[in-house]
């Protein structure tokens, strides 16, 4: 049944709270966590697949030049991701599981913003943008350095590029890229990996890349502490997440979703409130936590 949030009492939220209470909840969040932090979904009713297509793994190992516009744009998006800040979604999970009503998160998200809210039981399925690696040996540098690094290497083009894109103020992607002229794009210079030259990628995993097989076990250790899943911010269009509703399904585990707009598991959903999850996040916390 999906619940509507017409009502200023929201009383959908109380009959998801009724079948979170009791359980041990796993949440899976979705991109839809960081809309309200000015960072767009992907698949949303404005999200950027829209308007623009992500980066694929393929052309970004095959092509310097792909390698150089996606650092361009990244290089512009940084600041403007850096400049996020946890909204009253991420502030309400990090208090679900500060009292012990949530066991853990599994994030597709990669901006660090349930973190930085103080959620301290997270599971990064997709990687951080706060990190980039090397893919010929293990070096891993802090994207906030590499970021110094490309200004050094591009000193001319940083503020200029960045002024007429916008600033910290233009549109952002969830992966950190933004839009840039293509002209701004010539000759931009990527520095190498310093310990074996070797090429440099985000700690993410791109479109087209597969989780890695370690951290889909922890994700998959995570998930089986779970007696129900809430899913909160995603459309489960993808298979990275949804794999979790469907292995749910396969236990008789409960699926509880928050999300605007349709998913892919409404039709198993025990629960589902269709509603901004800064509003019914907060306000299912505040349930729980009187009846705890």
């Amino acid at each position: 049944m999906v619940y509507p949030t017409t009502s200023h009492e929201m009383p959908s939220v109380h009959a998801l709270a009724a079948l979170l209470r009791g359980r041990r909840v796993v949440v899976l969040g979705g991109a839809g966590c960081s809309t309200e932090s000015g960072i767009p979904d992907y698949r949303g009713p404005e999200g950027s697949l829209r308007t623009r297509r992500p980066i694929q793994l393929q052309e970004f190992l095959r092509s310097e030049a792909t390698r150089a516009r996606y650092w361009a744009r990244s290089a512009v998006g940084w600041p403007r991701m850096t400049a996020a800040r946890p909204n009253a979604a991420h502030e309400a999970l990090a208090r679900l599981e500060a009292a012990g009503l949530v066991r853990g998160l599994i994030t597709q998200n990669v901006d660090g913003l349930h973190q930085a809210a103080g959620s301290t039981r997270v599971l990064e399925l997709h990687g951080s943008l706060a990190r980039v690696r090397c893919l010929a040996c293990p070096a891993i540098v802090e994207r906030g350095e590499f970021q110094e690094w490309l200004a050094v290497a591009n000193p001319e083009w940083s503020a200029r590029t960045l002024e007429s894109a916008g600033g910290v103020d233009g549109e952002v992607a969830p992966d950190g890229d933004a839009e840039v002229e293509p002209a701004a794009l010539d000759g931009f210079r990527v520095p190498p990996c310093p310990v074996c030259a070797g090429i440099l990628k985000p700690d993410v995993v791109f479109f087209g890349e597969n989780v890695p097989r370690d951290r889909l076990t922890q994700a998959w250790d995570l998930f089986d502490q779970g007696d129900v899943l809430l899913v909160v911010g995603s459309s489960l269009t993808v298979y990275s997440g949804r794999r979790f509703v469907l292995k749910a399904q396969e236990r008789a585990m409960p699926v509880a979703i928050v999300n605007v707009g349709p998913t892919r598991a409404d039709d198993v959903a025990a629960a589902k409130v269709d509603g901004c999850l800064g509003l019914v996040l907060p306000r299912l916390t505040e349930v729980l936590l009187e009846e705890a």
